[in-house]
């Protein structure tokens, strides 16, 4: 080999073995910038999967979509709203005009704090011969004080409804004054029942599981509330989902 030959070959490792740094140098040029040696090292070392994704504009066409999604959601919602109020409106008038008319109503409607979607319902009358009338009579309490909340989607999902006082026990009553009906869960529920069915269901059901009024309410018992109702109400809409349900029909009441 020549001598001008070995001095290719050595040219030609030197080469192949220089420093990254070297390499930088010579890619950014006399005039090179870091920022164009820090691209031309990103080009070299790869960019990862996050300085891609960022590096990546929003397509007009998602944004567009996202945009059009939240304004149907928002179009549907008021929508819903429009009906449960228009809804409302139109019992709560007709159940006035009713106690009006009547004498002796079965049961009387009041707005909670003036509230359309909370009502107190007032049940003045039940089987005059079942054991729980005997109980009203003879503690000298006229009604039963039922509360009723209608949630976003009624008339399509049922109200939740419980009993405030007196504290009952059997009757389908539950912890905290939950009612065990069917008419009352989703599964039940029929857009068409009115809160006149679902009253008169509780009347009937109440007698036919032969409820009474708790004399003296034992210092162990479980607070009688909202919070406890709706716990309980919960449990037993699983549990009847999983075995079935029970209930008097309105006929029977």
């Amino acid at each position: 080999m020549t001598s001008r030959s070995k001095e290719k070959v050595a040219a030609a490792f030197r080469k192949l073995f220089r420093s990254p740094e070297k390499l930088d140098n010579e890619a950014a040029g006399p005039s090179g910038s870091p920022a164009r040696r820090g691209l031309f090292r990103r080009h070299r070392d790869g960019v990862s999967p996050a300085e891609a994704a960022v590096s990546l504009p929003s397509s007009p066409a998602s944004s567009n979509l996202s945009k059009k999604k939240a304004g149907c959601a928002n179009e549907v919602r008021e929508r819903a709203a429009g009906v449960r109020t228009r809804r409302l409106m139109k019992e709560l008038k007709e159940i006035q005009r009713l106690q009006e008319h009547r004498p002796n109503p079965v049961f009387t409607v009041e707005l909670v704090n003036d509230n359309l979607f909370e009502w107190h319902v007032r049940l003045h009358q039940i089987d005059p011969e079942s054991d729980l009338a005997s109980d009203l009579r003879e503690m000298s309490i006229p009604n039963i004080l039922l509360h009723l909340i209608f949630p976003e989607n009624f008339p399509f999902a049922p109200p939740f409804m419980r009993v405030i006082e007196p504290r009952i026990e059997k009757g389908f009553v539950m912890e905290g004054g939950a009612i065990c009906m069917e008419l009352l869960t989703p599964r039940g529920w029929a857009s068409a029942y009115t809160v006149e069915a679902v009253v008169m269901q509780f009347a009937a059901s109440v007698v036919k599981g032969q409820g009474r009024v708790v004399r003296a309410p034992a210092r162990s018992s479980r607070e009688f509330s909202r919070r406890r109702a709706e716990e309980a109400f919960r449990s037993l809409v699983k549990t009847h989902d999983k075995y079935g349900w029970v209930t008097p029909s309105l006929s029977d009441g």
